[in-house]
């Protein structure tokens, strides 16, 4: 059940800040499709449907786009990436498991807030006790929040200057076309910061290896090839996977 509740929560969140931006961009609350004069007895009306049901359809196959823009997934799973090139082994673990690992590891950051937008937003809206629009702004506010403590100050401003708007007097005044990619943005630069940190002891295994053969004249040997099992040895004997995890979860906050 709680599975199930999750994941309609993830996608009436999402959605929402899809509707939010369109909204925002527009300066209309609602969109509609309407072809000739809606009436079903003259046909226009079934087709006025169809053309409703495809921009739902659309609108929901942005869903797992906006799930990884706007959430903890893109540094976790960069990290992780760079993680396994830094090892030597860059289809080890598969992609799958790095995914689903990160989407795990997503799900479990985002905790709080997904819980924060079920009590607050989707399930007064289920209850009836508030309208569309207000459930929208309660579902949104927490995953602004979130991008905004995770967000650079000065990537903020670059993408606040770039949209020529005016500069917000308050948090609450950034839109989510300019803090959206600001956030992705600085998650990206907080990733390669991190991924460069994870480089470092496995490189100076390599520069070892690397003059080790060298001075014993082994020149034809890929110092790769005898490196990676020290890498190896080496992650295995710090307990690397949990400490990356920690590292992780800790870099939020």
């Amino acid at each position: 059940m709680n599975r199930r509740r999750l994941g309609l929560l993830l996608l009436i969140a999402f959605v929402a800040l899809v509707v939010a931006g369109c909204s925002s961009t527009t300066g209309k609350s609602d969109i509609t499709v309407q072809v000739g004069d809606g009436q079903a007895s003259s046909g226009n009306g079934q087709m006025a449907l169809s053309l409703e049901l495809l921009v739902a359809i659309t609108v929901l196959s942005l869903v797992p786009a906006i799930l990884m823009l706007a959430t903890s997934f893109t540094r976790i799973v960069v990290v992780l990436s760079l993680l396994r090139s830094a090892i030597g082994i860059p289809n080890l673990p598969p992609n799958q498991v790095i995914l689903g690992l990160s989407m795990f590891l997503t799900f479990f950051v985002m905790s709080p807030i997904f819980n924060k937008a079920n009590n607050d937003a989707l399930q007064p809206y289920m209850n009836g006790t508030i309208d569309q629009n207000t459930a929208i702004a309660r579902g949104i506010d927490p995953f602004r929040a979130f991008m905004l403590k995770e967000t650079r100050a000065e990537d903020l401003q670059v993408f606040i200057d770039l949209s020529k708007e005016p500069r917000p007097a308050t948090a609450n005044d950034v839109t989510l076309e300019v803090l959206l990619p600001a956030f992705v943005t600085s998650e990206l630069k907080t990733a390669f910061t991190m991924g460069f940190l994870l480089y470092i002891p496995f490189l100076i295994i390599d520069l070892v290896v690397a003059s080790a053969l060298m001075s014993m004249g082994m020149v034809m040997v890929s110092p790769t090839q005898i490196a990676l099992p020290f890498k190896l040895l080496l992650f295995v004997m710090v307990d690397g996977w949990v400490l990356i995890v920690q590292s992780l979860v800790r870099s939020f906050g």
